[in-house]
């Protein structure tokens, strides 16, 4: 039987905190409402801490803590509106309790703008458990192909000063019979920034790279890039997409990250913040919405780089996709520990230098900016590192 498609409620166009917009200086009367526009799927994410290990056939093991929140591609729109960007979000809701619960979430906690978003009536929202071990994590998922693809879901996109897609085989950005949404988008001026996922098939095919004439800025990690380009490190990699892209940019884990900016002819090397690191979930997404703030801001590549690397680094310190991804307080707090902070070992003055551009912004963060928030079905969040709250609390600053 056909879903029945249940429209979304009339939104208002989706504002930046009003205690801190990090881009107040660049807006101007006739510019686009939205800064960032998504479409994907959402999970209900629900993460399990505190395991010794996954649990083996037949095995019942209990966990410390649970917590659960908006993933998939929430993690991306959470991370971006937590930056301050005005961010919208086109995707599949289902009509029981989780869609619901990632509804509300994302509409009155975030403020993310669903208003190119539908209910389905009848369609099981995906759902993903999480186990986090050590450093490491295990997942299982479950879901249904969403009833409509994303061509039907958005139609005309919004006006956006940039848009964020993958890069996969059976979804291409162009070359159909008509122009795709991530083609009407540019075609109104918006950037468009692309990642790529993982090829369990192993056969990594060259093809894809095409859909790089339509976009402009390519963000793999490092075993992606040079899976692609057919090289053997990450540097070989980024040189070989920057003849593809104007901005490409290759994440390669604890040893940083590496870009070109073609368009302005920067390259920047930037080591990765050194963090004990407990869940990566969702930390590509910081990085990427990270990335996209500087951009449109119109930073030097450098601290664009330099920025994102600091804002994965503090959500992987913490349990959870989108409910790790830091706000503007969280990044003046380690910010504001480190400048005034006794340590003159050699990192920490290196640190000290990257970040001194950060003292150009936030001195203007105030106290009450956002933090990361504490999100779960449960009447209490009893994730490890979290503070509990006597009330229902889906998604509001801690």
């Amino acid at each position: 039987m056909l879903a029945v498609v249940t429209a979304a409620p009339p939104q208002e166009p989706p504002v930046p905190s009003q205690l801190f917009d990090p881009l107040a200086a660049a807006r101007t009367p006739g510019e686009p409402e939205v800064d960032v526009f998504v479409w994907g799927t959402v999970f209900l994410d629900i993460i399990m801490t505190g395991l010794a290990a996954l649990p083996e056939g037949g095995q019942e093991v209990w966990a410390d803590g649970m917590g659960s929140c908006p993933g998939g591609i929430a993690n991306l729109a959470v991370a971006a509106r937590r930056l301050g960007l005005r961010t919208s979000l086109a995707a599949a809701f289902g009509d029981d309790a989780y869609g619901d619960f990632c509804w509300e979430t994302l509409a009155d906690d975030e403020h993310v703008d669903l208003s190119r978003s539908r209910r389905f009536e009848g369609w099981h929202s995906p759902v993903t458990v999480s186990m986090a071990v050590a450093r490491d994590r295990g997942m299982v998922s479950h879901g249904h192909p969403a009833p409509v693809d994303a061509d039907a879901l958005i139609g005309d996109p919004p006006r956006s000063r940039a848009v964020i897609t993958e890069l996969a085989p059976d979804r291409p950005l162009t070359g159909l019979d008509g122009p795709t949404w991530v083609e009407k988008s540019r075609a109104q001026g918006a950037l468009v920034f692309a990642d790529v996922g993982w090829d369990p098939s192993g056969r990594w095919p060259r093809e894809v790279l095409t859909q790089l004439s339509v976009v402009d800025a390519f963000l793999p990690n490092a075993v992606e890039a040079m899976a692609y380009t057919r090289t053997r490190t990450a540097s070989e990699a980024l040189y070989a997409l920057a003849d593809l892209v104007p901005l490409a940019v290759v994440t390669n884990g604890e040893e940083g990250a590496l870009a070109i900016d073609s368009r302005t002819g920067e390259e920047a090397v930037v080591p990765a913040v050194r963090v004990d690191a407990l869940d990566p979930t969702g930390a590509g997404d910081v990085f990427g919405a990270a990335l996209v703030l500087g951009t449109v801001a119109g930073w030097p590549l450098s601290h664009r780089v330099s920025f994102a690397s600091l804002c994965s680094a503090l959500a992987v310190q913490h349990f959870g996709g989108s409910l790790a991804a830091p706000g503007w307080g969280d990044i003046a707090d380690w910010w504001h520990h480190l400048r005034d902070s006794d340590s003159t070992d050699s990192y920490h003055r290196s640190l000290r230098r990257r970040y001194a551009f950060l003292d150009d912004l936030v001195p203007e963060v105030p106290v009450g900016a956002g933090r990361r928030a504490t999100a779960t079905i449960a009447r209490h969040v009893d994730v490890e590192g979290y503070p509990s709250d006597t009330t229902l609390n889906r998604g509001a600053p801690a």
